[in-house]
């Protein structure tokens, strides 16, 4: 009688293979087979992570870079004041101040190199007399904080009151007082001295005064300078700036550059003169002069002033677009 065929079986059964697990020699062998497998794995795995492309670390710009970039912008800015003032009616002077102390960007090593005080200014018809309506008052600040300092001057309840409608409302009472009680050969001659504008004041014609003048001044005042060293007094005029009331000019251009930014400023209005001379101070601590003079285009009133804050906007994008310092420090 004949079996069905039956394939052989294809499991090892453990009892075939307890030998060998009984035998030293053949377990040393497997577990150095072993050892020498995993060894060539992680050799290899490390090879394989070492053929990898490494991407280089970022390096911040060298001096060199920060120059270039910075003459970049400088030129961007020089041809768009041409190209505002090319008519004659318009001076425009800019200085950048460098960051307030302790600031965001005064810890930016960066932004410290590339805003770095003066480095970026520049100015088109800026040097040319013009009608200084009420930004004349800045330099009756000067030379009374001076006689201040030198003891000549007290400020009584009187003189501070006003000093402050002549900043804060553009009062004509006191600063004309004080023409006529010093004259305008002593004013001018103060004037002279400091390198500002003269004469800025001659009898029975207008004050005036160029947007370069006017940057000097603001220069002095921002930085604790010449006429404005006096700290009290400083922060007394400092204060009344960002007070005064007429603010659809440069303030109004620089909030729209972007808000939070603090402006100080003197304007001048006066048939169809409108003038805004500014510091001007950005969230970040970053800190510019910016002096704009205008007239005619039929201007009356204040109808200046939103030409005034047109530039003063795209001025401030320009500079400080926040993208000049990211891109540097890539």
């Amino acid at each position: 009688m004949k079996h069905a065929f039956r394939p052989p079986g294809h499991k090892i059964h453990i009892s075939r293979l307890l030998p060998y697990l009984r035998n030293r020699r053949v377990l040393a062998g497997l577990g150095i087979f072993l050892i020498v497998l995993a060894s060539l794995i992680t050799v290899q795995a490390h090879r394989n992570q070492g053929n990898q492309p490494t991407t280089p670390a970022p390096q911040p710009a060298t001096a060199h870079q920060i120059a270039k970039k910075q003459r970049h912008v400088k030129h961007q800015l020089h041809h768009y004041l041409k190209s505002v003032t090319a008519d004659g009616t318009t001076s425009v002077s800019f200085y950048n101040l460098g960051p307030v102390a302790g600031s965001a960007a005064a810890k930016s090593t960066m932004a410290t190199k590339f805003y770095k005080s003066g480095v970026l200014a520049t100015s088109a018809n800026a040097h040319t007399p013009e009608v200084s309506a009420s930004t004349y008052k800045l330099y009756i600040a000067a030379y009374l904080f001076h006689q201040h300092a030198a003891g000549l001057y007290t400020w009584t309840p009187t003189e501070e009151d006003g000093f402050h409608r002549m900043i804060v409302n553009s009062a004509n009472d006191f600063s004309e007082d004080v023409v006529d009680t010093y004259g305008p050969v002593a004013l001018n001659d103060y004037l002279a001295s400091q390198h500002y504008y003269s004469p800025t004041f001659v009898s029975g014609e207008a004050a005036t005064t160029t947007a370069h003048s006017l940057t000097l001044v603001l220069r002095d005042l921002a930085t604790q300078s010449g006429s404005f060293s006096h700290a009290k007094d400083q922060q007394r005029l400092l204060s009344l700036m960002k007070q005064q009331v007429y603010r659809t000019g440069i303030p109004a251009g620089a909030a729209a550059a972007q808000k939070g930014t603090v402006v100080a400023d003197k304007v001048g209005f006066l048939a169809d003169t409108n003038n805004d001379a500014a510091i001007v101070t950005l969230p970040n601590g970053e800190r510019y002069i910016l002096v704009i003079m205008t007239h005619g285009h039929e201007q009356t009133g204040f109808s200046g002033f939103p030409r005034m804050a047109k530039i003063a906007t795209h001025v401030q994008k320009l500079v400080y677009n926040p993208s000049i310092v990211k891109g540097l420090s890539k």
